[in-house]
């Protein structure tokens, strides 16, 4: 395996690191009851997921 002969600088592991960051979750809109959830995932308000009835939810 190779051996570094001189340490990175901090601005060169910077420059590796810019494109490691976390990205915001892409959010739908609930076509069932208009709330915010993220998207590819059953609303966690009515429990619909693209038109369709996926858990059902009990009323508290």
């Amino acid at each position: 395996m190779a051996h570094p002969k001189r340490r990175q600088s901090k601005m060169r592991t910077a420059k590796r690191r810019t494109h490691d960051k976390a990205a915001t979750p892409t959010l739908a809109k609930c076509s069932n009851c208009g709330a915010w959830h993220v998207y590819h995932t059953i609303c966690p308000e009515c429990g619909y997921y693209r038109g369709q009835l996926a858990i059902e939810q009990e009323e508290a």
